[in-house]
């Protein structure tokens, strides 16, 4: 008896028992403890977002304004983090808000949330590699060795003006951004407990050289520099109230990577209780950081002078500390390697659910033998990344990851509220705080909706600078949007629906039954 393939996995729901099941037998070895927990989202979160974003935002939007900006971004991930951080201690398993999908939503939601977190994780290592190459073209430069144009720049270049964003192409690659992902594969490939440890001393070092750029510019500081506070709007998303929440949409970016510890699952030694606990330690440092970080960005310098590749930098000459120049670029280029490590582990280990579900090719759940990490999905995940380093400038890509972010944040504030009504009494060891509704016999969380807001609010911004981009002649966001999403149809098509395992074993009991 033939079955129709579309006919089941549109519907087809994975349980509980048996994602956890997958995840005790998925051949990861369980060596991550809270600490390194949560500096793996630390080192994945503090990077190009307040190296590279924050210039951009205050420069073209928000003025000193991004400080609220960045309170309102925050305040959507926060409320997307206790999300996490109750999933993560009822349902402690590998793949993020993808396997939360395949609970909730069924497979071919799933495979959308798995394809949207390759922006997030993925192609927003484009992004921080980007930053990576402006400070290290810079910390070279200073001595004395300088990198060509046409080796250090993206190929597709984009320029803000009072219209918009424009971009202009060019025989460019930016080889040292792509350098940095295929050395950070490296150490992926290698396992995670040795680059962990690593990590960890990054992190340390990074955040420290962040505190002695916060304690010298707290002197530096020109209070002129804060007035006004909230530039008069000049339309277009430019200063006022709507260059607030533009520019938070921007720096939600910034963001990106707290919840990569929810990936870790499979690989933490008690995920119920370590992974929830280093999600949301994680995401409180980093906003602590980048509050501290960007008050004296816009008090040292003015704030329309902040649009260029490695604004702290321009911070540094303006505190007057020689010295401390080439201690936050060096800071700056050793620290974004820790975020391209933590973003480029997220994806490998989505793609490696992804791949032992059937929905993509089996190589990204083909285990090394001796790491045993999936060592042949990872270079070829490093591979993409270079590649779309080489290509894409951090603009295009920052609101390109906030788009996918945001959809995937949304997905797992819902899949608190289903698995609430669904499993009532299933064992959490951390609750979402506020309560909820009840509306006849259905469960409405208060901070999962209000997560979903906000979700919202971040990604309605960045839609709309896409189409009015595209009306007013500047086609690329939207044909980069348009073939991200037909790709993804495609090889859900023609690939991932006939190969997926549960449709298979589901087809197998139809026939048998």
């Amino acid at each position: 008896m033939s079955v129709p393939v579309s006919k089941y996995n549109s519907s087809l729901r994975k349980s509980i028992e048996q994602i956890e099941r997958e995840n005790e037998g998925s051949g990861l070895r369980r060596t991550l403890g809270p600490v390194q927990l949560t500096m793996l989202g630390v080192g994945s979160t503090v990077g190009a977002g307040i190296y590279v974003m924050t210039g951009a935002a205050a420069a073209n939007y928000a003025g000193p304004s991004i400080l609220l900006s960045f309170l309102i971004a925050g305040l959507a991930c926060l409320f997307t983090a206790l999300s996490y951080g109750e999933l993560s201690s009822s349902m402690p398993v590998s793949g993020s808000a993808y396997s939360y999908a395949y609970v909730s939503l069924g497979e071919r939601w799933a495979w959308w949330t798995g394809w949207l977190l390759l922006l997030e994780y993925g192609i927003s290592c484009a992004g921080v590699a980007s930053g990576f190459s402006g400070y290290a073209v810079s910390l070279l430069k200073d001595f004395g060795i300088g990198i060509p144009a046409a080796l250090s720049h993206t190929t597709i270049h984009s320029t803000f003006t009072s219209s918009g964003m424009e971009a202009d192409f060019g025989w460019r690659l930016d080889v040292v951004g792509a350098f940095s992902i295929l050395f950070v594969t490296f150490f992926l490939v290698r396992g995670v407990q040795e680059s962990a440890r690593v990590n960890t001393a990054v992190v340390i070092l990074k955040v420290g050289v962040l505190l002695v750029f916060v304690l010298l510019g707290l002197k530096a500081i020109h209070p002129a520099y804060f007035h006004p506070f909230i530039p008069p709007s000049e339309g277009a998303f430019r200063y006022g109230l709507s260059g607030i929440f533009r520019a938070a949409s921007l720096v939600f970016f910034a963001y990106v990577g707290f919840e990569a510890v929810s990936t870790a699952s499979s690989e933490a030694r008690n995920p119920r209780r370590d992974v929830p606990l280093g999600i949301i330690l994680s995401l409180l440092v980093c906003t602590a950081i980048y509050m501290c970080v960007a008050a004296v960005l816009i008090g040292v310098v003015p704030w329309r002078n902040l649009d260029v590749a490695d604004p702290l930098a321009l911070a540094v000459d303006a505190i007057g500390q020689p010295w401390l120049t080439l201690i936050v670029k060096l800071g700056a280029v050793i620290g974004l390697c820790s975020v391209l490590f933590g973003l480029l582990y997220a994806q490998s280990r989505i793609f490696f659910t992804m791949g032992r579900d059937g929905l993509i090719p089996s190589v990204f759940c083909t285990l090394h033998p001796r790491h045993q990490t999936p060592w042949l999905g990872a270079i070829l995940l490093g591979g993409l990344v270079a590649t779309a380093t080489a290509l894409l400038p951090i603009d295009i890509i920052g609101d390109l990851v906030s788009i996918g972010t945001a959809s995937a944040f949304a997905v797992v504030c819902f899949t608190v509220i289903w698995d609430r009504n669904t499993r009532p009494d299933a064992p959490r060891r951390f609750l979402v705080p506020l309560g909820g509704l009840r509306i006849g016999r259905v469960w409405i969380g208060i901070v999962p909706v209000l997560g979903i807001l906000f979700c919202v609010i971040m990604a309605a911004p960045l839609v709309i600078d896409v189409i009015r981009d595209f009306l007013t002649g500047n086609y690329t966001p939207m044909v980069l949007l348009v073939v991200y999403f037909v790709t993804g149809a495609l090889l859900y098509r023609q690939y991932g629906r006939h190969h997926s395992a549960l449709a298979s074993s589901f087809r197998k009991d139809i026939r048998q039954g």
